[in-house]
């Protein structure tokens, strides 16, 4: 009777050795599996372990949301770097500008005392004695990309 019940209480294959190292095995790797996703889960951050956990699903429309919401995250990642690009390359075009500005303004000012100094040395009857008149009558040619100042004129005048 005990000969029967060690025989029936582990099935029939109960004696097969070869049955019970596959079984062990099968153990063994499933423990160190386990074991190496923890350790995974562990080290690994949010994103990541999406990534360890991608194949595990229970249903078809399960695995689309995970993988919808993993599209999702790198895509606003990518929005997300595509913006600081941008907002980096419109600061250095700024500040290019910015310094494109001040070295203009820079030139007009020197321009304008040179011009001051100069005016007091332009002869009277002349028509450039007046710099207004000239800024005024001066017209820009868009095709040669500069101004056209009126000729220089000398106005004589004779007395009776």
């Amino acid at each position: 009777l005990q000969m029967l019940e060690q025989q029936v209480v582990g099935g029939e294959q109960a004696k097969n050795k070869d049955l019970k190292e596959k079984h062990k095995r099968r153990k063994k790797y499933a423990d160190e599996r386990r074991i190496q996703l923890v350790t995974s889960l562990q080290k690994s951050d949010e994103d990541s372990s999406d990534w360890v956990l991608l194949n595990v699903y229970d249903s078809i429309q399960e695995e689309v949301r995970v993988k919808s919401k993993l599209l999702e995250k790198m895509q606003k990642k990518a929005a997300e770097t595509e913006i600081k690009d941008l907002q980096s390359e419109f600061e250095l075009e700024k500040i290019d500008y910015l310094n494109t500005i001040r070295r203009l303004e820079r030139d007009s000012m020197l321009f304008q005392q040179l011009l001051d100094q100069v005016q007091s040395l332009i002869r009277r009857d002349c028509n450039y004695s007046n710099l207004e008149k000239i800024k005024h009558e001066s017209v820009w040619d868009e095709e040669a990309g500069c101004w056209k100042i009126p000729e220089l004129v000398i106005q004589k005048t004779h007395l009776p």
